[in-house]
């Protein structure tokens, strides 16, 4: 009984081996690369829309009774 060989594919190891590395290495800078990316939008959009609280102006009522609590 003969066996077959597939000598192509024994000699295209290597190759196959550093081409999925290649894969999986795009694979995982793009997924970094795009949270990296999507966290700093969020931030600098969340504080964009952000709103800041209205000063209130003193009231003259308070400011006196609170005068006439430190005397």
């Amino acid at each position: 009984m003969k066996t077959k060989t597939f000598k192509t594919v024994g000699a295209l190891h290597p190759v196959l081996f550093f081409i999925g590395v290649y894969v999986v290495a795009l694979f995982f800078s793009i997924f970094i690369c795009s949270s990296l990316f999507y966290s700093c939008q969020s931030s600098s959009a969340k504080l964009a829309k952000e709103q800041k609280a209205p000063t209130q102006k003193p009231n003259p009522a308070n400011a006196i009774t609170t005068a006439a609590v430190m005397r």
